[in-house]
């Protein structure tokens, strides 16, 4: 189904097909390539470094995704937003901005936990996107992000938790875009960061 052709009396389930139809894979592509940077950055800078690329770096994620789907001929916003799901599914991003003041005062000196709050607060994103997608491989990513991401500031070493940190969300996106329901890495996956 078209998004042009969604009216008010368009079931949930078309919807939902709709927003999975229209959706792209440039937002885990652009999410895959920044938390690999960050976690090879994690590697070289200061924990205070990686914890102030994260929080500006983030930002850069859906641009990034809008050159992805540039480059690959195609448009991450393709659907628009006539489907009432894509923006329920924007609106946590809203969210997201507004808490990150949040996780960077309450990072108290410590700038690993701005990382943590980071992969923590993207990870959000995936719930709305598994509900509009009917797909439980986004309350499972958001899941087993915040769950690897903890363990991670946990128990890797003072020196690697930053790395260790990007390392737990790259794992989560690679399980989460192989067990979608519209699978394969390259299959238009998902738009979400």
């Amino acid at each position: 189904m078209s998004t042009n052709n969604l009216s008010q009396n368009t079931s949930l389930k078309a919807l939902k097909a709709d927003f999975l139809a229209t959706s792209t894979s440039s937002m885990p592509y652009a999410g895959i390539l920044f938390w690999s940077l960050a976690g090879l950055a994690g590697l070289i800078v200061t924990p205070k470094q990686l914890a102030f690329g994260v929080t500006f770096g983030s930002g850069l994620i859906f641009p990034l995704a809008v050159l992805i789907d540039k480059l690959r001929g195609r448009n991450l916003m393709a659907g628009g937003t006539s489907n009432p799901l894509t923006g329920m599914f924007l609106q946590p991003l809203v969210l997201v901005v507004m808490l990150w003041p949040l996780v960077i005062t309450g990072a108290a000196g410590n700038p690993t936990f701005i990382v943590l709050g980071g992969a923590i607060l993207m990870g959000v994103i995936w719930i709305p996107y598994g509900w509009a997608a009917d797909d439980p491989a986004g309350m499972r990513h958001a899941v087993l992000r915040v769950a690897l991401s903890y363990g991670a500031y946990l128990l890797a070493p003072a020196a690697l938790k930053g790395s260790a940190i990007c390392v737990a969300v790259l794992v989560c996106y690679f399980y989460s875009l192989l067990i979608m329901k519209k699978g394969g890495l390259d299959q238009r996956a998902t738009s979400i960061a």
